[in-house]
This record gives structure tokens, sequence and C-alpha cells, in this order.
């Protein structure tokens, strides 16, 4: 039952696949879609490290005051950066192995 339901699905799962990814390998001859694929990797190329693109002042001050009310919520002291996974540490506990108290 199980290889009856790969074999029906693994030649639809491809052709899907190649369905899509064969007109981005493509080279673009509209000219509007050459724009816009050399656009999106222009952006592509400024953006780096998770920062927005071109921010204005007013956006980066928005993005900063949501990063402090999210901070206040979660319970971030406002020195603890909080776009970081934090970092836990676990210490073996002390165990007295000769000692048996009866």
């Amino acid at each position: 039952m199980l290889s009856r339901r790969i074999t029906v699905s693994i030649p639809k799962i491809v052709k899907r696949n190649i369905g899509i990814t064969a007109p981005a390998l493509q080279a673009a001859s509209d000219p509007i879609q050459k724009l816009f694929v050399d656009k999106i990797r222009e952006y592509k190329s400024k953006s780096s490290g998770g920062k927005l693109v071109d921010p204005s002042p007013e956006i980066e001050r928005e993005r900063k005051q949501e990063l402090e009310k999210i901070a206040k919520q979660y319970g971030g002291d406002g020195q603890t950066d909080m776009t970081q996974f934090p970092q836990f540490k676990f210490t073996e506990p002390k165990v007295n192995v000769g000692t048996a108290e009866k």
C-alpha cells in the first residue's frame, strides 16, 4: 500500500518541481520580465544580515519602538538583544555518591 502511494505521488512531485523551477532557470526573453528579475537580484544583493533595505529614519524609529515594546512584553531589560536566540548553560548537579542516609 505504501509503495503504491509512493509510486503514484513521486511523478507528481517531480513534475511540479520541474514546472516551478524551469522558468526560473531560463533566461528572460520578455524585457519586463528581465527588468523584474534584475530588480529582485539587486534587492537581494542590497539586503544582508536581516537588515531593512533602504529604510527611512521614520521606519527605523518605528522598528526600534516595536522591538522595545516586544522586549518589555517578554521580559527584556533593555540591554539584552531580543533578536538573538538566548544562550543556555546547564551545569551538572553535585551528587554525593559515598554517603547514604538511613
